[in-house]
């Protein structure tokens, strides 16, 4: 494992390899292989201070894959992932591929803001002959007009058709001037009744102790980059679905989401670190 991580994968032109990418780091986090030695360099010191970096990505990634399987089974075949990063170690498309036969109609579209980001993705969607059915929209998360509108969206989406819009691990990018209840709004408008919206969100959630510092630690490292960071309690999270009903068992920690396996005793640590939650808008 530490070989495949410890390896140079292609690098896509144009893209800086000597700079540390937030989209390559969680990579990093999640074990997969799009990463270089300085993105590894910048996780590892993330994961010194705070040790529950990686099993709470993990936890983050495990509900991520949870929620695709779950919307797949209720028959949905529309996927808006915002602020996803690199597509890889597990990400939505996988998912798909691993549950539907080869023929599958199913659409999955990324976003991401980050120019590094879309041409990992744009790489690894081409090396994986998914571009007919899966594609990448350069945009700000933040602007839901630049996202719905956009021509890969348009290509791939039928907003008639419910859609599973996903933000995992990225609404603590968005701080409160940003008007996250407006933003998360627009997007729900756009959406038809039997569409889902999944959240992930950090937290200091009910953590304590030396674990509670090392995120405060965590969150202060991002205070200083071009993203900072915003962490949410549980009531500030439930307002962002509106008015849509939420599935069970409702908000809840990353685990405990329709959980298929048991966590170890680091995982246990990093559960109280984030909240999760996927309503569904009604009338589908």
């Amino acid at each position: 494992m530490s070989d495949q991580r410890d390896s140079a994968p292609r690098a896509p032109e144009g893209v800086d390899t000597e700079k540390p990418s937030a989209a390559r780091i969680y990579d990093w986090y999640l074990g997969g292989t799009q990463n270089w030695a300085v993105d590894r360099e910048f996780g590892r010191r993330m994961e010194q201070q705070w040790p529950l970096v990686r099993p709470g990505s993990k936890q983050n990634r495990e509900f991520m894959n949870r929620a695709v399987r779950a919307a797949l089974r209720a028959g949905i075949r529309q996927f808006i992932d915002l602020g996803s990063g690199v597509p890889t170690a597990g990400n939505v498309h996988e998912v798909v591929e691993a549950e539907l036969p080869e023929d599958h109609d199913a659409k999955v579209v990324y976003v991401d803001y980050e120019p590094v980001a879309v041409a990992h993705a744009t790489l690894i969607l081409e090396e994986g002959a998914a571009t007919d059915w899966a594609g990448i929209v350069q945009a700000d998360m933040r602007d839901p007009k630049a996202v719905l509108r956009a021509e890969e969206t348009k290509r791939l989406i039928d907003f008639s058709q419910p859609v599973c819009l996903m933000m995992m691990a990225v609404l603590h990018f968005v701080g409160p001037d940003d008007d996250p209840e407006g933003i998360l709004a627009a997007y729900r408008e756009k959406l038809a009744p039997g569409s889902w919206l999944a959240i992930s969100q950090m937290s200091e959630g009910d953590g304590s102790g030396e674990t509670l510092e090392g995120l405060r630690w965590f969150v202060e490292q991002y205070r200083k980059t071009s993203n900072p960071v915003w962490l949410r309690d549980r009531e500030e999270i439930e307002p962002l679905f509106g008015d849509w009903p939420l599935l069970e068992p409702g908000i809840v920690h990353l685990p405990d989401w329709r959980p298929d396996r048991k966590l170890n005793a680091l995982e246990a640590e990093a559960r109280p670190y984030a909240w999760c939650g996927i309503a569904a808008r009604p009338g589908g």
